[in-house]
């Protein structure tokens, strides 16, 4: 590294002259990561493809029937108490979310940004993330703009998606394993397997994280190399972190079982159901990128409860697709508006914009 700093006559070495020095390094791994990740790519494209074509065709068989005027009436007649207790749990969802990104920012080191501001990229890029579709590159063009003001990298945003990806995969291992353990005839309703093989597949998902907490419990374990070198977090922090992508998932559940119209007498549909249900519909609309997961939430959870009524049920979705995608975009694309205009505005007046300290490295 020495030959990689020229200093001045005054003993500064200029944040200009390391950058520029360090850039080509940079370039070429950010390059041989992406040629490599090419083929991957193109198999989760074309997974993504399959999933939302199959929700397409599953969508127009159910709802071709459909009588509009009963689903009309049945939006109608969903009561002010039941739209505020889901809205109450998808706002507890939302402030939930908001600890993904303080928690990797903690992870990979960059302690001093605020509660404040990673709530912000947190909720801003989310909302905005799930909706666009494409989320690790719609979230991470908002994180950027967001955190480049506290000198955060692409690499740093690279390693905020990293982290944030494995709160939820965690988080959904914990709920989804636990549940289709405790359940494997619902997830059976979606995915037609015999209950003893789902209930495999849940045991499979809480093995895999006890391995994972075994693995971690010896010594500090690193991912990547060079640039996108990680430390993962250690046994006690990753059991918070399973805890925050568990309670985020569990909310949202929650807001879309209080939207659901009364439970037919018999089968009985109960909250373990629902949330296995749900959590699938919820990981197959990760899976496809569809923007919003539209059309794949409500395929899965139409197949997976046809219990209710066709249209009471296609109500309860449109509902929550209002009240946890539509509103919260909109709430954070004005957000967003507002901050810009707040900076044009301190520019304008000539007052500093950039937070972070001046990286500015003095020698002896």
């Amino acid at each position: 590294m020495g030959t990689c700093r020229r200093e001045s006559h005054d003993g500064v070495v200029r944040q200009g002259d390391l950058l520029t020095a360090t850039r080509p390094d940079l370039t070429g791994t950010i390059a041989q990561t992406i040629i490599s990740k090419l083929a991957l790519s193109r198999i989760s494209i074309a997974i993504s493809l399959l999933i939302v074509a199959i929700a397409v065709f599953t969508l127009y068989e159910l709802l071709r029937d459909v009588d509009f005027g009963k689903l009309v009436a049945a939006m109608q007649a969903q009561s002010i108490r039941k739209l505020a207790i889901a809205g109450a749990f998808v706002v507890a969802g939302y402030i939930t979310l908001t600890f993904y990104d303080l928690f990797a920012l903690r992870t990979i080191g960059r302690n001093t940004v605020p509660y404040s501001v990673a709530a912000l990229a947190s909720f801003t890029s989310s909302a905005i993330g799930h909706n666009l579709g494409a989320a690790v590159l719609t979230s991470g063009l908002v994180r950027l703009r967001i955190y480049s003001l506290w000198g955060l990298t692409v690499v740093d945003i690279a390693k905020i998606a990293f982290v944030t990806g494995m709160t939820f995969w965690l988080g959904n291992a914990l709920l989804l394993g636990g549940a289709m353990t405790y359940a494997p005839e619902s997830a059976s309703a979606v995915d037609h397997l015999p209950a003893w093989i789902n209930r495999m597949i849940g045991l499979a998902g809480l093995l895999s994280i006890a391995c994972y907490l075994i693995w971690l419990a010896p010594r500090p374990r690193v991912v990547g190399r060079s640039y996108w070198r990680i430390v993962l977090p250690n046994l006690r922090l990753t059991l918070l972190q399973i805890g925050i992508g568990a309670l985020d998932l569990g909310l949202v559940a929650l807001a879309m079982c209080a939207l659901l119209p009364p439970s037919p007498p018999s089968p009985a549909v109960d909250f373990a159901a629902v949330l296995v249900i749900f959590l699938i519909a919820t990981l197959l609309g990760t899976v496809s990128h569809a923007p919003g997961s539209l059309g794949v939430i409500e395929a899965a959870v139409l197949i997976g409860l046809p219990q209710f009524g066709k249209e009471e049920l296609l109500a309860a979705l449109l509902t929550f697709r209002v009240l946890y995608f539509v509103i919260p975009l909109l709430f954070a694309t004005l957000v967003l508006g507002l901050r810009e205009l707040h900076l044009v505005a301190r520019r304008a007046t000539g007052r500093r914009v950039h937070p972070a300290r001046n990286l500015v490295r003095r020698t002896g």
